[in-house]
């Protein structure tokens, strides 16, 4: 045992000796992020531009929670967030062929719909989705 701890001590010396013979790398250098970006490209919420919302001032994509094959498990989710005094429609949308049943967040309730909602939800349903889509144009299996 004490001969394989030496031979182990000689082989992490032998390790050192080799790596700090070998040049060291050199830093990259960098350009200054402000040649890299345009005045207008500044960073900005989703809620905060004006690509979410139409001329009229009304909004253009919701926020839609479920994606479940089961209508129960939407019904669940539905019950919860109804518990949570945020209010959503049901509605069965029909995605690449399949019956997905989701759950339509109402505008004067998106904003209760947080990441810390999100993700306590998440734990009691983890097959949960949630997505931005358009409010139009949704096909329906009505």
């Amino acid at each position: 045992m004490r001969w394989l701890f030496l031979l182990l001590l000689m082989l992490n010396a032998f390790y050192y000796i080799w790596h700090q013979q070998e040049a060291p790398l050199r830093a990259k250098e960098v350009l200054p992020l402000s040649l890299y970006r345009a005045s207008q490209q500044d960073i900005q919420l989703l809620s905060e531009s004006d690509l979410g919302r139409s001329s009229q001032g009304g909004e253009t994509s919701c926020l839609y929670l479920g994606g479940f094959v089961r209508q129960e498990d939407a019904r669940a989710v539905e019950q919860r967030l109804n518990s949570l005094d945020i209010q959503s429609q049901f509605q069965p949308l029909l995605t690449g062929g399949v019956n997905a049943y989701w759950l339509k967040i109402a505008p004067e309730s998106r904003r209760l719909v947080g990441d810390g909602v999100v993700n306590q939800m998440l734990q009691d349903f983890p097959q949960l989705k949630n997505k931005i889509m358009s409010c139009e144009g949704i096909a329906t299996a009505d």
